[in-house]
């Protein structure tokens, strides 16, 4: 018997639609959770949150902080708290406050906080560094502004040196001395 008696779309339809709910399946497993609510536990499960976060748009970003403060204060809410206060694309990141939580993380006694020790040393390592450049770049933008008002009253002082010196009299320059027995 053949397959285009029992199924009414031809054999290669068929194949294609197979195909494409197979992809669908996929993408549906390989797509994190809209919510950390939704999430397992464990550093995987936090390096699939914090991955899931680059794709939040910044009003995600802070319903997603909102809806954090409401689930207590576990060391897993506490890293993904941190994981979303110093996310870049947060309107305004708050490092130190996500400093804070990290560095309570990693002085907990908690079992729970063991093995999210190590995942908490790497993002405070690098909120700090993140810090200490933030910094540098103040600094740097102090010293450019500062560069620029000196460039400006340079400038200024040399303007008016050039309007004085266009202010004074033109003079003829001093005539040669004229050798013995001229006159």
């Amino acid at each position: 018997m053949k397959l285009e008696r029992i199924l009414p779309v031809p054999y290669s339809g068929w194949r294609l639609l197979c195909l494409a709910l197979c992809l669908l399946g996929l993408a549906a497993c390989a797509t994190p959770p809209a919510s950390s609510e939704r999430q397992g536990s464990g550093p995987a499960a936090l390096l699939v949150y914090y991955q899931h976060l680059g794709s939040l748009s910044v009003a995600e970003l802070g319903r997603e902080r909102q809806s954090l403060n409401g689930q207590g204060a576990g060391p897993e809410v506490q890293l993904r708290q941190a994981m979303v206060l110093g996310h870049p694309r947060l309107a305004v990141p708050d490092l130190p406050k996500a400093l804070g939580l990290l560095d309570h993380l990693l002085k907990s006694a908690d079992p729970a906080a063991r093995e999210l020790k190590p995942l908490a040393r790497l993002l405070a390592d690098a909120y700090a560094e993140r810090l200490r450049l933030e910094g540098n770049l103040d600094k740097q933008g102090l010293l450019l502004k500062e560069s620029q008002r000196k460039a400006t009253e340079l400038q200024e002082k040399l303007d008016g040196l050039a309007d004085i010196e266009r202010t004074l009299p033109r003079t003829r320059p001093p005539r040669p001395v004229g050798k013995k027995g001229n006159p």
